[in-house]
């Protein structure tokens, strides 16, 4: 027997004390109520109604059951509740990698996005390099990454990209440091300050690639893991820079430059295990970071009063979703 089901049946006759009213309001004939109602007297061994001419009471066992009834449907109502959330990912945790150069204000905006759209969602997230959380991917330690494209996405699903335009960091006493624009072959004869190749091995290649191209061999590559260690060693003429722009403008001994013709262009965006297995706010995180991104990238660039893409929307590149 249908425990819930007949319960249900039972607080409904219990609420209309009367087998017709409480079969119309069911949607159902009253001969299937009434039988529906015996088999559950049946099952608990006790008469749940008084039946006579005069009309239908509820027995002292009927009433003594009715509030435990109602208390017992709300309870399963809860449950279900429960659970279509946590299938929707509203509940538990998602484990969420991002790039260790994320600046504080996206880390905040993307945190409160996320806490906006899933209240009840606890979102862990750990600073670790692209190669670090694709392994982590792929090996069940993360549900979702923020990664620096390109990548392999074999196994992966892929949520919507943001291009971030790169400008370069100079010395402030450098002369380059006065034009409003800088192009890559006016740095031939620099250093190159970059971050470490494990950390991101395709895009890295991809920078050194652009810049040979349009004429900028770095005389000596020295490598930076952090935004900190990347500023001191520009401040102390060990050579340029790529970045963002947003680190560089908070150190006064260097100067942020936009690139002519925007040659570098770093590509981020969420990504996640293909298959059923995958957190159901995986992608959510992707939308929502890719959102907060585009936000903020375009809000450092018209402070520096530079030209950008009519709209505050992320600029697509190779999206794949799941």
């Amino acid at each position: 027997m249908d425990l819930l089901r007949h319960l249900r049946l039972f607080v409904t006759v219990a609420d209309e004390l009367h087998f017709s009213r409480a079969a119309e309001r069911l949607g159902m004939a009253q001969p299937p109520l009434s039988q529906a109602i015996r088999r559950l007297e049946r099952e608990l061994g006790v008469e749940l109604f008084d039946r006579s001419q005069r009309g239908v009471r509820l027995s002292a066992a009927g009433a003594a059951l009715l509030d435990e009834a109602h208390g017992l449907l709300a309870r399963e109502e809860r449950l279900r509740t429960l659970a279509r959330r946590a299938a929707d990912g509203g509940l538990g945790t998602l484990r969420a990698g991002v790039p260790p150069d994320t600046t504080a204000a996206v880390l905040s905006a993307l945190l409160s996005a996320c806490a906006e759209h899933a209240p009840e969602l606890s979102v862990d997230l750990q600073e670790v390099t692209t190669a670090e959380q694709l392994g982590l991917l792929a090996s069940g330690g993360l549900d979702v990454g923020l990664v620096h494209h390109p990548v392999d996405a074999t196994e992966l699903r892929l949520g919507p990209g943001v291009s971030l335009d790169l400008g370069v960091v100079l010395p402030r006493t450098s002369p380059l440091a006065r034009l409003p624009e800088v192009s890559l072959g006016d740095l031939a004869g620099h250093d190159l300050v970059l971050f470490p190749r494990a950390h991101a091995p395709d895009w890295h290649d991809r920078v050194l690639d652009v810049c040979r191209a349009e004429g900028f061999v770095p005389g000596r590559l020295r490598h930076a893991s952090n935004p900190e260690l990347l500023l001191a060693l520009v401040t102390a003429g060990h050579g340029v820079a790529f970045d963002q722009g947003p680190a560089a403008r908070k150190e006064p001994r260097v100067a942020w430059c936009p690139l002519a013709g925007r040659p570098l262009t770093l590509r981020v965006g969420g990504a996640w295990p293909a298959g059923r297995g995958a957190h159901p706010a995986a992608r959510r995180f992707a939308e929502l970071a890719a959102e907060v991104l585009a936000r903020h990238h375009t809000a450092a660039f018209r402070r520096e009063g530079i030209a950008h893409p009519p709209d505050d929307t992320p600029r697509p590149w190779s999206v794949v979703y799941g």
